[in-house]
């Protein structure tokens, strides 16, 4: 849905366009360019792919959730970590089995077992090692700041933006996702809802220049409706304000205002028409899980994309409180099986429906966390494991490189604060081609890609079936 700007969505864009007008405007028109000929080459009968950003807000401790299996590495990793090191002999430590051996024996935390499951059965992939860089960086180039870094590394509004956008060295208020959109939106034959659906309010990740996200709650839409049910409002009250809505303005802005209302109104009752009518789904979610209410909602619009026109579609979940600046391994045996039971639960409906190969589910953070303790707890890091989900991946591999995990490693610039070996351009750019971006429309959505990926005929890392 072609949204109008908001003020705080115009400011935004306009102080990120250090782009002069002249650029601006050519990109745009590529954008445009792009996305009708990306219409055009859709094959008949649909090709629906979904993209679903399951966002960790706050930093998540991931060096816990992947972390080594075997005994070399498990003893390297137990010495660094030391009181924050999950325990091999009491069972702590899932084992994975790899389709494709790396040389190092990985588990996952035993409160993951769905993950596991998942994972072993070729439905799940890791990523090792994945953060925002700008350029490749060693850990000489960090130490002599001889390569642009990213902003704010340590910061959480920095990393959060720049994990959303792809974008580290700059402060853009554009989302890759949105950039993404803003090339195949025209791919859907529905313009009254946004292809990007966020389930967990505004979010960088989803805006465009042109799309943004349609906002939704874990029980649906949420229009003037449902406030009317909510608070007993007059039906006489209702006739009303549609009356007023349905009125012609001379005044600009109430025009804007009322054509921006209606259509939202109307956006709600189409979306909810939709939804409403797909049956329950035979899969349990579990109750009291506000992740899994999230991904329910997810799966339910998803059954409804051929009812909504929709051909591509991104979703975007959240979960917060991953800032364990203290008692790291209480919080995360409470929160890591909130994860593994909503992402099980939400394959399983993909499979119900028979959507599994067509939605791939991916995990973001602000950052990693340090592998050294500060007593009970970690702090700011850089470079952390990430997890995708869906039929299309390439599952039962670790992707990139599973670190060495020792004090003073090549790329540890203290405290275990780990560079990337894996950028966040490598990541989003397998997804972005599986999603339908042609290699060449890559630096328009990944403006740093070609700093670590030449688009051409071989994927980036290889944990997406292209085809």
């Amino acid at each position: 849905m072609k949204n109008l700007l908001t003020r705080r969505q115009f400011l935004g864009q306009a102080s990120c366009a250090a782009v002069g007008s002249t650029a601006l405007f050519s990109t745009l028109l590529n954008l445009r360019m792009a996305s009708t000929a990306a219409a055009q080459g859709i094959p008949a009968g649909g090709d629906y792919k979904a993209l679903v950003c399951l966002f960790f807000a706050g930093g998540c401790d991931s060096y816990n959730m992947l972390l080594p299996y075997g005994d070399s590495e498990y003893a390297e990793y137990a010495a660094i970590r030391a009181d924050l090191a999950l325990s091999k002999a009491n069972n702590q430590i899932l084992p994975l089995t790899l389709a494709n051996p790396i040389g190092k024996e990985l588990g996952v935390h035993h409160m993951m077992p769905e993950i596991q499951s998942l994972f072993n059965n070729g439905n799940a992939a890791w990523l090792a090692n994945v953060g925002t860089l700008v350029e490749p960086t060693t850990k000489a180039q960090y130490q002599a700041e001889s390569v642009i870094l990213p902003l704010g590394l340590y910061s959480h509004s920095d990393q959060i933006r720049q994990w959303q956008t792809s974008v580290p060295q700059d402060t853009s208020a554009i989302g890759w996702g949105g950039r993404t959109a803003d090339l195949l939106h025209s791919l859907n034959n529905n313009d009254n809802i946004s292809m990007n659906i966020s389930i967990a309010g505004n979010n960088t990740w989803q805006a465009g220049n042109e799309v943004f996200e349609y906002s939704i709650s874990p029980n649906g839409s949420v229009g003037r409706r449902n406030y009317d049910a909510t608070w007993g409002v007059n039906p006489a009250m209702n006739a009303a304000v549609d009356n007023q809505l349905d009125s012609d303005y001379q005044n600009l802005f109430q025009s804007t205002f009322a054509k921006a209302s209606k259509s939202a109104i109307d956006s709600h009752l189409e979306f909810s028409a939709a939804t409403d009518a797909v049956p329950d789904f035979a899969t349990t979610f579990p109750e009291g899980n506000h992740l899994a209410s999230q991904l329910r909602m997810v799966a339910t619009s998803i059954a409804a994309h051929t009812t909504l026109n929709m051909n591509r579609q991104t979703f975007f979940v959240q979960l917060g409180g991953w800032d364990h600046h203290d008692e790291v391994l209480n919080n995360m045996d409470g929160m890591v099986p909130i994860v593994s039971q909503a992402i099980d639960s939400f394959y399983s409906a993909l499979t119900e429906i028979n959507e599994q190969n067509n939605v791939t589910l991916f995990t973001a953070s602000d950052f990693g966390r340090t592998l050294t303790s500060n007593g009970a707890g970690s702090d700011h890091a850089w470079g952390g494991n990430h997890l995708v989900v869906g039929g299309a991946v390439n599952g039962g591999n670790v992707y990139g490189t599973y670190p060495d995990l020792y004090e003073g490693s090549p790329i540890d610039t203290g405290r275990g604060r780990l560079i990337p070996t894996t950028s966040v351009d490598q990541y989003f750019a397998e997804l972005a081609l599986w999603f339908g971006v042609s290699p060449q429309d890559l630096p328009t959505v990944l403006p740093n890609v070609t700093n670590f990926y030449t688009p051409g005929v071989t994927p980036p890392l290889g944990f997406m079936q292209m085809s």
